[in-house]
């Protein structure tokens, strides 16, 4: 089969396609063949995102295959609300599987002979030491590993202990089947690596079939062959395993020799993507849950506001190299805020409201003003402003005795209301216990959208609502879990966790907003991205979340790997 390979070729490709299209020129594959092999033991994070892009979408550009199989080969944290949730976030990464979910303990029957043929070799054995033992006797990176005294048992007792391991008459701890590599190996872990170990707890998709499971090694390298994969991705803390996956295909009978290729993993700043971190930080309660906003889970992306669309463009930019790096946090932000500038509404809102009386209007009078939804896409329709006697606009936007710089309202200046009239503040009324109360203005007439006839100056431009044309909001605004760059280089990560992560306010907003549906995105002005994630009609409240700030300096052309 011969490749034209210029329907293939991307704008700019990373050192994975690159070995890739060289394959395919020389027609060493005649399809290419990837997997995406989550283990179903927690959930999904930024990182995995990067895998799922990279194998999914290696076999988009090059019309190939990729399978979804779950490396389920330890039963004691695997569960199948894990296999539905991984689903779920690829689904919504924009991803599918070829035709069926694959499971790495489908394969178990073949596996256990393909163990039986390595011990016939006399390539593996059974090892009766007990867990502790075989950790004394593998040494440490400066001294050498010491061989079992089990390592030259006979091939017909070792397939006898081999049964009996499968058929449960072996203790847990105190029986596994080893391969024979080296105890001289710098790395530690390739020390004759264990390959089958016993377990006796229930797997959630074998039920009590086995009692022995192979080890994560044994399996994935044969699982890759079974399934046909032509490139096995992975990332780079895999590559010491890589003489293992080698000479466990070498050694055992079967046609497909499957390649394996590292990569760097994703790392965010401010961000840490550790299962066992992350489960501490939900399990006391610092965030409150696998999908908090405040965490790189898929779940957790997807709840604050994020797109697949803007996960898969984020991992584009980032591509694919075998260097590692920490990547800012502002790389994520400018994906998804290029997206949303496109094709979310505009809405103002007043996140601290402080409510402003016009006195030159009466207590009846409404004012419709009709403005489009889009500055420039003028498809996404209009929508209308409510102009009254009582309007609301944030704290930040008035001051009593003002700095000469500020370009807001404040006592004697006039500013324009966005979309609508120029006014000026008179006077303030106090509370004594809650501070300023309500601010006295005046509006200037014949000034919508038109500067006032005797050319006064105008000190800035302010957001505001009407008290007959708003809804309560609770804005929630995220920000940075830790205070600094790298958490994860802390032993004491805790210590970083900010305190500004999460703020949440109770303002007002737009009642337009109450036409969106639950889970769209607004841009609320001068205030950033926000989700709308719920309302509650009782007291006709609206929970925003933010999404993103409107603007930062970095911008995505500048960051795209060329």
């Amino acid at each position: 089969m011969t490749y034209d390979m210029s329907n293939y070729m991307p704008t700019s490709i990373n050192y994975i396609q690159k070995l890739i299209l060289k394959d395919l020129l020389i027609n060493k594959y005649k399809l290419i063949n990837t997997r995406f092999p989550p283990e179903p033991n927690g959930y999904l994070h930024i990182g995995h995102a990067k895998a799922i892009w990279l194998n999914f979408g290696i076999v988009e550009t090059y019309k190939g295959i990729c399978n979804l199989r779950f490396d389920d080969t330890n039963p004691t944290e695997e569960a199948i609300v894990y296999v539905k949730s991984i689903k779920k976030d690829i689904r919504w990464l924009g991803f599918k599987w070829n035709e069926r979910t694959l499971y790495s303990s489908d394969y178990f029957d073949k596996l256990y002979m393909y163990a039986i043929g390595l011990i016939i070799k006399g390539l593996v054995y059974v090892d009766s030491l007990s867990q502790k033992d075989i950790k004394l006797y593998r040494g440490t990176l400066k001294r050498a590993g010491i061989n079992s005294p089990y390592r030259n048992r006979d091939i017909k007792e070792s397939l006898i202990l081999y049964a009996n391991m499968k058929d449960g008459k072996a203790f847990e701890g105190k029986a596994c089947l080893r391969a024979k590599l080296t105890m001289s190996s710098p790395t530690i872990s390739m020390r004759d690596p264990i390959l089958y170990r016993v377990k006796y707890i229930k797997h959630y998709h074998t039920g009590n079939k086995w009692c022995i499971y192979p080890m994560y090694d044994f399996t994935h390298c044969i699982s890759d062959a079974i399934e046909k994969i032509t490139h096995s991705l992975c990332t780079l803390e895999f590559q010491d395993n890589k003489q293992l996956y080698s000479w466990l295909l070498a050694n055992i009978n079967i046609d497909i020799q499957p390649k394996q290729y590292e990569y760097s993993r994703l790392a965010l700043e401010h961000n840490i993507t550790s299962k066992r971190k992350l489960t501490i930080l939900v399990k006391t309660h610092i965030v409150e849950d696998w999908n908090d906003p405040r965490i790189p889970t898929i779940s957790g992306l997807r709840r604050k506001g994020y797109t697949g669309s803007s996960i898969r463009e984020f991992c584009r930019c980032v591509n694919v190299t075998r260097q590692a790096s920490n990547i800012e946090l502002n790389v994520l932000e400018a994906c998804i805020r290029e997206e949303l500038v496109v094709y979310t509404i505009r809405i103002m809102a007043v996140v601290n409201p402080i409510k402003l009386i016009i006195i030159n209007i009466s207590k009846t009078h409404i004012e419709l003003i009709k403005i489009t939804s889009h500055p420039t896409i003028l498809e996404m329709g209009n929508r209308e402003l409510v102009f009254s006697k009582e309007l609301y606009i944030d704290k930040a936007d008035f001051r009593e005795v003002p700095h000469k710089q500020y370009k807001r309202l404040s006592l004697g200046k006039e500013v324009r209301l966005r979309n609508a009239y120029v006014i000026k503040a008179d006077t303030i009324v106090k509370d004594i216990k809650k501070g300023l109360a309500n601010i006295y203005c005046t509006y200037v007439p014949y000034t919508f959208n038109k500067a006032p006839i005797d050319n006064s100056p105008i000190y800035g431009v302010i957001h505001w609502v009407s008290s007959k044309g708003c809804i309560k909001a609770e804005f929630r605004i995220y920000d940075k879990l830790f205070n600094i760059k790298d958490p994860t280089a802390s032993i004491s990560f805790l210590n970083y966790i900010s305190t500004k992560s999460l703020v949440i306010y109770i303002g007002l907003v737009e009642a337009y907003l109450l036409k969106i549906s639950i889970g769209d995105r607004v841009q609320v002005e001068r205030e950033g991205f926000f989700c709308v994630k719920a309302v509650c009609f009782s007291n006709i409240t609206i929970i925003l979340n933010r999404i993103t700030t409107l603007n930062h300096s970095l911008r995505l052309p500048h960051i795209r790997t060329k």
